[in-house]
């Protein structure tokens, strides 16, 4: 199954504000905020893996 351009450029666009969030969180003085944003870049790297953004074809094996 081949994805949509559109729906990897959404995946990738998640990941980069995941990966902005985490870098937020190591920034922040405060626990629970650092919290608050670790927890929001995971729900968005998992959601761009659900949206077929983890870069590996999608084969079945048999």
């Amino acid at each position: 199954m081949l994805l949509a351009a559109g729906e990897s450029g959404r995946a990738q666009q998640m990941r980069a504000q995941a990966q902005g969030l985490e870098k937020a969180a190591e920034r922040a003085t405060d626990p629970q905020e650092r919290q608050r944003l670790k927890d929001k870049a995971r729900q968005l790297k998992e959601q761009s893996e659900h949206a077929g953004g983890t870069g590996k074809p999608d084969i079945d094996p048999m």
